[in-house]
């Protein structure tokens, strides 16, 4: 017994030795499979090999092969340990932060071209006294066409090649993703009992579009619409003239023609001068060789959408006005091409 009892002092001797050697993760795991292996570590044959002792000797040699077990599995732990801590001193010492240095500069973002456009024709708005709602992207068809005198059959739907959600109802796709923001202004009239209304509606409107350089598939959009006894086209004009002041100044040239829309009788369009060719129209692709570029429609408010919200025709009426944003931005910064607000472009955006 003596003589075994010396050899698991040797055996033990050596698994420490080699334990200590041991650099990393990897060597560890290689250790133990070596040493405390399942199948074939040596402590473990040590262990598989007690039946083969005398039987005399036998619970004192398994005693200390377990005691040897025992010993290798806690400086196993404890090797582990080591190497985690030396490697989280040496994590702290190289990536050390100097808290006496300046911080790393941030590049600081700033509002897409379309918003601060949008936020300044709001605030336009707002300071002539009208209101700002939002409403739906998702329109039921009711709002979106019906609600506004273009029922199915109309030709004006032409007008619009419609982004249509696909779910039927009642055999018919009766949801869109919204062609203008007109869909609010009948809801906010159905929240509003009795006018006077004056409220514009922001928000993004969507249209399969031939996309050009004055044209894109999704725009930004805003109307207005105001209700009350005695409005006029007067009243109007005198509205888009003060907002247009506000946006682009005094010495832009503008000017108002008949159009047509279903909501709207009679209907306007408004136009401002070229900001490429100033006018002239001559091999312009931006106003289509025009010398002008319209950035709203309006009108005064059909008298069938006044009574259809509950108001009475012959006593209030009122007028509205659709504006695109992105045309506005095009205004405001000589912008040649629509498509580059949606681009992602960091380089042009970086210019705002």
């Amino acid at each position: 017994m003596t003589t075994e009892t010396g050899s698991l002092a040797r055996l033990e001797a050596e698994a420490l030795a080699a334990l200590e050697a041991a650099a990393d993760d990897a060597a560890l795991d290689r250790w133990r499979a070596e040493w405390l292996g399942r199948q074939d570590g040596r402590v473990t044959v040590l262990l598989r090999g007690i039946r083969e002792v005398a039987p005399e000797e036998r619970a004192a040699y398994g005693a200390a092969v377990n005691a040897l077990k025992q010993t290798l599995e806690e400086r196993l732990e404890e090797r582990r340990q080591a190497l985690k801590r030396a490697e989280l001193e040496r994590l702290a010492r190289e990536g050390a932060i100097d808290v006496t240095l300046p911080g790393r500069p941030q590049p600081l973002g700033r509002l897409h071209p379309i918003t601060r456009t949008l936020r300044d024709c709001l605030d336009a708005f707002r300071a002539m006294g009208f209101r700002v709602a939002e409403g739906p992207e998702v329109e039921w068809d009711r709002y979106n066409f019906d609600a506004a005198r273009i029922p199915e059959d109309h030709p004006a739907r032409d007008m619009w090649d419609t982004i249509w959600v696909n779910t039927l109802i009642d055999g018919k796709r009766r949801m869109l993703l919204r062609t203008h923001t007109t869909p609010n202004q009948i809801r906010v009239m159905e929240r509003t009992p009795q006018p006077p209304v004056r409220v514009v509606v922001p928000g993004k409107c969507y249209r399969q579009e031939a996309t050009d350089a004055t044209h894109e598939w999704m725009l930004t959009q805003i109307e207005g619409l105001a209700v009350d006894e005695g409005v006029r086209m007067s009243d109007l004009k005198g509205v888009l003239y003060e907002w247009a002041r506000a946006m682009f100044g005094t010495d832009r040239r503008i000017i108002f023609h008949h159009s047509y829309f279903p909501f709207v009788e009679p209907g306007v369009e408004m136009a401002i001068d070229c900001f490429i060719c100033r006018g002239d129209g001559r091999q312009c692709h931006t106003c289509h060789g025009t010398g002008w570029i319209e950035i709203l429609g309006a009108g005064m408010v059909h008298p069938e959408i006044i009574d259809n919200a509950g108001y009475d025709s012959s006593r209030v009426t009122g007028f509205a006005f659709g504006i695109g944003v992105e045309r506005v931005a095009m205004l405001r910064w000589g912008i040649e091409d629509i498509r580059h607000f949606y681009s992602n472009d960091l380089r042009f955006l970086g210019q705002f």
